[in-house]
This record gives C-alpha cells, sequence and structure tokens, in this order.
C-alpha cells in the first residue's frame, strides 16, 4: 500500500501526531534527522533534503504533515516538498497565525495549525473549571469539550439520551455505550437510556463575562497603589523636600539682607541660581560679602539637589518605574486570573480569558518579552518578576485570585511556581504546563494540582485528525478513539446527498451538529429529518477512520466554514 501521510520532524509532538496515525489505521511514514529507539521504520535524513523526502515517497504522497517546532525550517521544507509535489496536501505547524494565514490563501491545500492557540482554551477552561479534554470551534466561539462518565450517582443516570439532544447550549458529541454498539444518533432515535459505565462526549456553549473593573475602582486602585513604590517614592519626596527647603531658606535670606528686594525677586534668583539658568543677579551683586559666600554655597548644593531630582524624577517617568506604577495600579484586587510567563501558549490564554470578560494579571521575568506591548495594547496589567516568589505573587493579589496558571516553558519553573502558589493561597485553583505526558499525570496526583497539560498530548490528535481530511474544527480522544469535527459541503456527487441526515449519521457513524442551508440553520430534532441538498454545509464529528474513509472518496468536499 502506496505512503499516504508523511510526518517530517519527530520531536515529542511529531512523533505523537505519528504514532496516532499508524493507530487509527493510516498508511504514514515518519521522517526524523536521527533515530528513534525501537523504531526503524522511519526515513532518517536532512529533513529539507530532496533525497530524504523522496525516500519517504513525496511523489506519491498525499498529505504532509510538518510537525518540526523550527518554524524556518517547515517553511524549508515545505517549498521543496512542492517542488518535488505541487499537489501534495500540507498541513503545517506554525505559531505565527499572519504568516500561517497569508500561506493558507496563496498555496492550494496548505492548513497552518498553531498549537499554542489549540492548546490555550484547554488551560483556559481548566482554569474556570471546566474538565476540558478539547475543543471546538462553533459560531465564532470556542466551546470546551468534556467527557461525562455515567456513574451511580450521575444525574444523567437512567435518562434518555433524546432529552439531552435538543438543548441549544450544549452538543452531544460521541457516545460510548459500556454494553453494546450504538452510534449517537442512533441511541437518542430510539430513546436509548444511559447506564453506569456508559461514556459521553459534551461541548458546552461558553458565555461571555463582564468582571472587569470600572474607572471609579481602577483610580482608587491607582491611589492605593502608592505604597507598592514607598522607597523610591520616598527617596524622591525627601529630595523634593529639601529643594523646597533650600529654596525657601535662600529667598528668606536675600529678603531680609536687603528689605527693598521683593519676594518675587528674592525667589526668582533663587530659583535661577539654582537651576542654572541664571536672573535678576542685582540681587546678589550689592549684598554683604557673607550673603555672596552663602550665595556660592547655594549654588554648589542646588546644583548637586537639582541633578539628584532630575535623575529620581526621569527614572520614573521615563524608565520603567511610571509603567510597573501603572501595571501595579491595574492589577484586580479579586476574581481574576494569574498567567504566569507570556510565552506563546501564555498570550494564546490571556486572549482567551480576556476575550470572555474575565479579569487577568500577567507575571513575566523578561522585562524584553516580545509579547508585552501586545498584551498592554489590551489593557492587561503585567508584574515584571519572578513568579516563584512570594513577593510577585502577592503584588498579584493571589489571595483572591479565581486561580493561577503557570505555564513559562520550563519545566520545573512551573512546578516550583505552582508550589510557591500553593503555599500561599492552598485553596487556589492551579493548573500546570509540563512538556513530558507521563509525568504531567504523575505530578498531577503527588501534588494534587487541578490540572497539570502537556501541550503535545493535547496538540497532536488535531495534527493527525487534520492530516486525515479536511480543515478540523474540533477533535479529542475518547479511549483509544480519535474523533474530529469538521463541515463538509453536499454537492451532487457527495455520499450523502438526498438522504435524510439521520439515515446518513446511523450508516456512515457520524454526528451531526448543525446544517447550514441557503435560508437558516437547523438544529436539533428538526436537523435529523432534514434532507441534504446541494449547496448545504453539514457541522458534523465522526471517527478519525470514518473520516479517513469519507475523505478517500470525496477529498475535494471536505471544509471548514
Amino acid at each position: 500500500m502506496k505512503t499516504r501521510i508523511i510526518v517530517c520532524g519527530l520531536s515529542s509532538a511529531g512523533y505523537k501526531i505519528y504514532t496516532l496515525l499508524k493507530q487509527q489505521g493510516a498508511s504514514v511514514i515518519g521522517v526524523h534527522h536521527q533515530p528513534i529507539a525501537d523504531d526503524d521504520s522511519i526515513i532518517i535524513g536532512n529533513l529539507r533534503a530532496a533525497s530524504t523526502l523522496i525516500s519517504a515517497g513525496i511523489h506519491e504522497a498525499d498529505t504532509l504533515v510538518l510537525a518540526a517546532s523550527d518554524e524556518a525550517l517547515n517553511l524549508a521544507i515545505l517549498t521543496q516538498a512542492r517542488v518535488l509535489n505541487p499537489q501534495i496536501r500540507i498541513i503545517n505547524r506554525l505559531f505565527n497565525t499572519s504568516l500561517g494565514d497569508r500561506l493558507d490563501k496563496i498555496l492550494p491545500d496548505h492548513f497552518t495549525i498553531s498549537v499554542a492557540a489549540l492548546v490555550a482554551p484547554v488551560f483556559a477552561f481548566a482554569a474556570l473549571g471546566n474538565r476540558a479534554i478539547g475543543q471546538l470551534r462553533l459560531f465564532n466561539q470556542t466551546w470546551p469539550i468534556h467527557e461525562e462518565f455515567i456513574h451511580e450517582f450521575h444525574p444523567w443516570k437512567g435518562r434518555k439520551l433524546s432529552e439531552l439532544w435538543d438543548d441549544r447550549s450544549r452538543m452531544l458529541i460521541y457516545y460510548l455505550p459500556v454494553k453494546g454498539q450504538i452510534d449517537l444518533v442512533s441511541a437518542v432515535i430510539y430513546g436509548q437510556t444511559l447506564q453506569v459505565g456508559d461514556r459521553l462526549i459534551i461541548g458546552t456553549q461558553p458565555s461571555i463575562r463582564n468582571h472587569r473593573q470600572s474607572k471609579i475602582q481602577k483610580l482608587f486602585k491607582l491611589l492605593t497603589n502608592l505604597r507598592r513604590f514607598q522607597q523610591h517614592g520616598q527617596a524622591l519626596a525627601i529630595v523634593s523636600l529639601i529643594l523646597f527647603i533650600i529654596l525657601f531658606l535662600a529667598t528668606t535670606t536675600y529678603v531680609l539682607t536687603n528689605l527693598k528686594i521683593t519676594i518675587t525677586d528674592a525667589l526668582y534668583f533663587t530659583v535661577g541660581l539654582i537651576t542654572g539658568a541664571g536672573g535678576n543677579e542685582k540681587v546678589a551683586e550689592s549684598a554683604p560679602e557673607a550673603i555672596k559666600f552663602f550665595t556660592v554655597i547655594m549654588m554648589l548644593m542646588g546644583a548637586a539637589i537639582v541633578g539628584i531630582f532630575y535623575a529620581l524624577l526621569n527614572d520614573f517617568v521615563l524608565g520603567t518605574r511610571l509603567k510597573q506604577f501603572w501595571d501595579a495600579a491595574q492589577v484586580p484586587t479579586k476574581n481574576h486570573f494569574i498567567i504566569c510567563g507570556l510565552g506563546s501558549i501564555g498570550m494564546q490564554i490571556v486572549n482567551q480569558l480576556h476575550s470572555q470578560g474575565h479579569e487577568v494579571v500577567v507575571i513575566e521575568k523578561d522585562p524584553n518579552n516580545r509579547f508585552l506591548n501586545t498584551i498592554r495594547s489590551i489593557g492587561v496589567p503585567v508584574i515584571h518578576g519572578d513568579a516563584s516568589l512570594s513577593t510577585s505573587l502577592k503584588a498579584a493579589n493571589i489571595n483572591k485570585a479565581n486561580a493561577l496558571l503557570a505555564v513559562t516553558s520550563n519545566d520545573i519553573t512551573n512546578l516550583e511556581i505552582a508550589l510557591s502558589a500553593k503555599g500561599i493561597n492552598s485553596k487556589l485553583p492551579v493548573v500546570v504546563r509540563n512538556q513530558d505526558p507521563q509525568f504531567a499525570s504523575t505530578v498531577q496526583q503527588v501534588f494534587e494540582f487541578d490540572a497539570v497539560f502537556s501541550p503535545t498530548e493535547l496538540a497532536a490528535p488535531a495534527f493527525a485528525a487534520a492530516a486525515l481530511g479536511g480543515r478540523i474544527l474540533g477533535n479529542g480522544m475518547t479511549g483509544n478513539t480519535l474523533w474530529v469535527a469538521l463541515a463538509t459541503t453536499i454537492t451532487s456527487a457527495h455520499p450523502f446527498c438526498g438522504k435524510r441526515v439521520k439515515e446518513a449519521a446511523m450508516t456512515a457513524d457520524f454526528v451531526p451538529l448543525y446544517l447550514e442551508t441557503k435560508n437558516q440553520t437547523i438544529h436539533g430534532w428538526n436537523l435529523l429529518e432534514t434532507a441534504l441538498t446541494t449547496g448545504d454545509i453539514l457541522y458534523l464529528t465522526m471517527p478519525a477512520t470514518e473520516l479517513e474513509q469519507l475523505w478517500r472518496q470525496t477529498p475535494s468536499q471536505l471544509i471548514a466554514s
């Protein structure tokens, strides 16, 4: 059987995609720059070299998955692959989604996937309290997907699936009965009841909340946060006080020495004297020798004091002090989320929570982080410091936060941050990023964190699903089964054309989510009875193995909307 899918770059994410595709029965071959233990079936060589790609079967392959973490390398492989096989379908791993969008528009059959964009919603949903196993993009919203395991005391035990079918705020995604085999649509139509041991995959519509501070609250916070800069403020205040004392003493001295001089003239001369600007020198010209000597002392002292004053003021206004002060003033006092680490995933998590109306504060150690300006432009405060230190966490008001997410690129740092947070607030929900999937599960058990996620584990199913066909709207794993959500356009040659949705679903083992026709969007029971006609767009979920069969029959019909 010819090679249908090539996975290029078998790092942690790439190898997971490769093994998932093999588990789903796809014809797949891996390409890597060095051998991998216990797997001698992969092609070894320079990933961007034509000879390596030819050895992998690039001329006969249908799909190429570029899974390396190096974007420049993926782009180099992309150009070489398109020279060798202009028709090959490419799944490209890129963080730069703007570049990816341009490539998607310019290059036919090119699909960009960002690991950060895929996994960030799952981290955000976990912080919000949802036990999400995936995400689904529907109606311009990202829906969290979670698994309901029916146990003895589950409120859905004994309920008919048909009772859960017509709820617009909830999508039934997939069904695995504990006994027998039956697809979800058949179970709904025939009144199947949920039994102990059944598993049901659910998508829940997210809600938009508005917990942000009002302008009055922010102003009050601005005033109360003056204490955060007490040390710097004290120095500036002391120097300012000394400066005013010098001005007062000098002005008083000149007035008392020569009663003909007005207070205004004396003050004008004193300010010019101290600042070096000069002016109204007649005040000192006819003065006694002692006053002239006093004037010299004032000039020297004034120059020193004014220099120190300007230095402190410039440091506050033009340096980082003012930014730190403004960021601290914006830190919410309660019901907010603390993001530790402003990398690609941290940035996406901030966007996810902020777009849903939640208050967010970021703790970032690197003052030159590339995302700082972007974060500030949307009004999210940033605390510069080490998130593992109690001072940084307390500055973020950790005792009254809703949750903390430790998502730096270093696993040990994330663990240290999470433990420090628990040490300050033991009841605080903590979500941790960990690269190693096996270590992630043990860390969660030992330290009892609310969730520990591996980006590789979360993102790999989406790449595998996309490799099997179509632009994917969502995905997830249930047991050993990979399921995907997608949209398919009904044409006259489509295998579903002319069939009622329920008939097609029961035959092909997919779950219809909704249908877009020329005139309306159809959900619920009406959806099952609707006949599919040319031009309809059907949104559905199905096992990846069935998707591979559908794609083989109608490769041009799977699209994303």
